[in-house]
């Protein structure tokens, strides 16, 4: 088995122009990917539905109401506009809203029509529209088909397949209920207006003006989870200018008129959300009077009852004079009682609301009682305000934090300062409260003087004053409460309402998309290519050799098509010959610079196996015994023997059974169908090759073919595997390394270069074998170099070259991204 090179050190280089080179020679795949890239755009192009952004313009507007005074104002309006701006802004971004808005167009109802890839949103594109029953289950994610028979009549289908459990929802309470389903499909004929009653679909259908049935067109709907679509629903907000009080909203989809919708009803919830919060202290007030005026109407009918039967009874029929004056004044006093009393009781329940109580958005108004006193009133409001932006915030805020921390020091100190003005007030109403009943009291005792029938009219008359009174002043507080009502308008003003004016198209951007196919098409090779060149520590080009390695190169020899090693002497006029002619003549060159006479030794090496040693070393004896020099080639590759197939002879005996002093050398040689050509083979597989080879038989044995032959091959074994290869140097005159195109790796060459570099080597030179001067490898050797390859150099008319490969070969080379 072959052993393994380790790699001690790979040079870090890149080959900038090699990389553009080899870039081109990736043609191929660079237009296949921007093939498939462009055909993915484009079929992604096609299907695409047009996607559209619709929008809308409001402002938030501080109207005051124009019956705001002292005495009707029952809503409070601080903060300002860029509170409520802000505010208005948060709740459109609220869950809470889209809720409300998806629930006020039943946007969870999916309505589609068959278009021409896929099926594609048919909002408003129907001849019908459902009334959906949110009070009974709907099937959810179920694909019910809608078909029309004729004008009227339709079928509803769909396909419950394996049957099983399916999901339904009650829109109305958003309750998720199970039922089991058969297998198979369901069919049943209903016509528009019918009440539709099935487990799986609850409501009707109703036509739609404008739109014509078209019997046979199918059209399909279904149920979405409802919190699975207000997900699918969002609103950008825009303020124009920045911190204005001007909101542009903005949605982009597929389908204008849902999104037309969506925009104005979201504008319309805000409104009717802003005007419900300004009306909350006139609904309120309201519904309060109500009750009083229910009760006080119980107790004016009573005492009128009371009054006739009195009088029914008695012979008085009316007062005389002194006690109607009497009346008159405890009248007046009793009403002015009732007036400081509900001052008083108001105080104590604000004082009850302010000490015990949390939420302060219920805070009475103080004008329910009569109350003007600008600082009640006054601080009432603010607290009130800021209760409800504190209410506001929570859309956006948890609990704890800063901004709610900031708003409740705000109202505790609007509550000390309200504290203290009620204590001070209660004061006040007291003593006036006292003063009423001391002159209620002596008016009482000056109609005790009067006669009983008298006493007993007057006490009645009284109450029935008192109730008459009480039940006038809440009927004109129910007024004033029903006019500021009535005048409050919404601080959300619409500017421009949303509306499909034709365009508003942003997409699909089909340029971007073919934009993109033309980056990624060609990015994808590029990386893939860069990637290979990148962690490639083959050698490719002469370039390479040259940046790796100080040894000179001695030529390059192109790549065999044969069979067997005979290059030189099977096709003596291909490419491949002249190169070993070239190296040939430059080792003719090394000796004569080196002073060599007579017999010239070549020692041919490489980094492991399969660089082509044995190659090299056929076709160099090759062409020096073709040159009538009487040439050896000997087989020193003692464990792996190979030169003695190529000339049909055998290995039976060679170089081991001289140096173990089996045989002598003129048993040991073989001669060849070559003239001037002999060879010594490896011989038997001894056990300890290294050691024959640095005996100094071994010495013995090249001394005397020196005597009788002019070249001496040595064919040695890889030197980057054992250390034979070294301890033969010092018989060569010249050595060849071997290195091999897209086969030799990179940090095989440190080796060598350590020796080079210490002089345990000298004369040695690199021959670049099985090379393929193409410009996928970078770039050729160029000139200089024997004579390369000798395609492009010498043209057909000079050589006899191997069959080129097919174009299926060249395909099938190319697909497996030859190393």
């Amino acid at each position: 088995m072959e052993e393994e090179f380790e790699i001690e050190k790979i040079e870090s280089t890149f080959d900038f122009k090699g990389f553009l080179l080899k870039l081109l020679s990736y043609w191929p795949l660079f237009l296949i990917s921007l093939a498939i890239a462009f055909g993915v755009a484009y079929y992604v192009n096609v299907r695409k539905l047009p996607v559209y952004r619709m929008q809308n313009l409001v402002t938030i507007k501080d109207d005051q109401n124009p019956f705001f005074t002292t005495n009707t104002s029952l809503t409070f309006n601080w903060g300002g506009t860029t509170d409520k701006v802000n505010t208005a802004i948060t709740i459109l971004e609220s869950r809470s809203h889209n809720e409300s808005v998806v629930e006020r167009l039943q946007y969870y109802l999916n309505y589609k029509k068959d278009g021409k890839y896929k099926k594609i949103d048919a909002y408003k594109k129907t001849p019908f529209y459902v009334e959906v029953d949110t009070l009974k289950p709907q099937i959810l994610g179920q694909e019910i088909n809608i078909q029309f028979k004729d004008s009227i009549t339709f079928t509803v289908a769909t396909d419950f397949g394996e049957g099983g459990i399916k999901r339904l929802q009650v829109y109305d309470t958003k309750a998720i209920v199970n039922r089991n389903f058969e297998s198979g499909t369901f069919s049943q004929d209903f016509k528009l207006g019918e009440k539709i009653e099935l487990p799986f679909f609850n409501g009707r259908l109703l036509s739609r003006e404008g739109f014509t049935t078209r019997p046979g067109v199918p059209y399909y709907l279904s149920f979405s989870n409802f919190d699975a679509a207000v997900k699918r629903y969002k609103i950008s907000i825009l303020q124009q200018p920045p911190g204005s009080s001007v909101l542009r909203l903005n949605m982009v989809g597929t389908n204008k008129a849902k999104l037309v919708d969506y925009l104005n009803t979201s504008v319309e919830v805000l409104q009717d959300n802003a005007l419900e919060r300004k009306n909350l202290f006139a609904t309120k007030t309201i519904k309060f009077i109500d009750s009083m005026l229910q009760r006080k109407s119980e107790e004016l009918l009573d005492v009128e009852d009371e009054l006739n039967n009195f009088k029914n009874r008695s012979a008085v029929l009316s007062l005389e004079s002194e006690g109607a004056q009497l009346q008159a004044r405890l009248n007046s006093l009793d009403i002015r009682k009732e007036g400081v009393e509900q001052e008083l009781n108001y105080y104590r329940v604000l004082e009850d609301y302010l000490v015990n109580r949390k939420d302060y958005r219920s805070v009475p108004a103080p004008s329910v009682a009569g109350i003007t006193e600008g600082s009640i009133v006054s601080g009432v409001g603010k607290i009130v305000a800021l209760a409800q932006d504190r209410s506001k915030l929570e859309y956006s805020f948890k609990e704890g934090a800063p901004v709610f921390n900031d708003i409740d020091r705000q109202i505790d100190a609007l509550k000390k300062v309200l504290l203290e003005n009620i204590t001070s007030s209660k004061g006040l109403i007291n003593q006036e409260l006292s003063n009423i009943n001391r002159d209620i009291a002596r008016y009482e005792a000056e109609i005790r003087r009067l006669p009983k029938e008298q006493q007993d009219l007057i006490k009645i008359e009284r109450r029935y004053n008192l109730s008459q009174g009480s039940y006038n002043l809440f009927l004109s507080k129910l007024s004033e409460a029903n006019l500021v009502k009535a005048a409050n308008v919404s601080d959300v003003l619409v500017i421009d309402s949303a509306k499909d004016t034709g365009g508003g198209q942003v997409g699909p951007n089909t340029q971007l998309n073919y934009i993109l196919a033309g980056l990624y098409g060609f990015l994808i090779p590029f990386v893939i290519v860069f990637l290979r060149v990148f962690f490639d520590t083959k050698i490719h080009t002469v370039k390479d050799v040259e940046r790796l390695s100080k040894i000179p190169m001695l030529g390059v020899i192109g790549k065999s098509r044969l069979d067997n090693n005979l290059a030189v002497l099977e096709k003596p006029k291909s490419a491949i010959a002249e190169s070993f002619r070239g190296i040939r003549s430059s080792l003719q060159f090394m000796y004569k610079k080196q002073g060599i006479e007579g017999t010239k030794t070549v020692l041919i090496t490489s980094s492991v196996s399969g660089e082509g040693k044995t190659f090299t070393s056929i076709n160099i004896a090759s062409v020096f015994a073709l040159s009538e020099k009487k040439t050896v080639l000997l087989g020193l590759d003692l464990r792996k023997p190979k030169i003695f197939g190529d000339f049909n002879i055998d290995n039976d005996r060679g170089i081991v059974n001289y140096l173990i002093h089996d045989l002598e050398l003129p048993q040991i040689i073989q001669k060849t169908q070559v003239p001037h050509l002999d060879i010594i083979t490896s011989g038997p597989i001894p056990p300890n090759p290294s050691e024959l080879l640095m005996g100094e038989r071994m010495e013995h044995l090249i001394n005397e073919l020196k005597k009788e032959y002019d070249y001496i091959i040595l064919d040695s074994p890889p030197v980057g595997l054992v250390t034979d290869s070294l301890e033969l140097i010092k018989f060569a005159d010249a050595t060849i390394y071997m290195v091999r195109q897209n086969y030799t790796k990179r940090g095989m060459f440190s080796l060598i270069n350590e020796k080079y570099k210490r002089g345990e080597v000298s004369n040695i030179s690199f021959i670049l074998n099985f090379f393929n001067d193409k410009p996928k490898y970078g770039y050729g050797y160029g000139y200089g170099y024997g004579y390369g390859y000798g395609y492009g150099k010498y043209g057909n008319g000079y050589h006899e070259d191997g069959a080129k490969p097919s174009l299926w070969e060249k395909i099938s080379r190319f697909l497996k991204f030859r190393k």
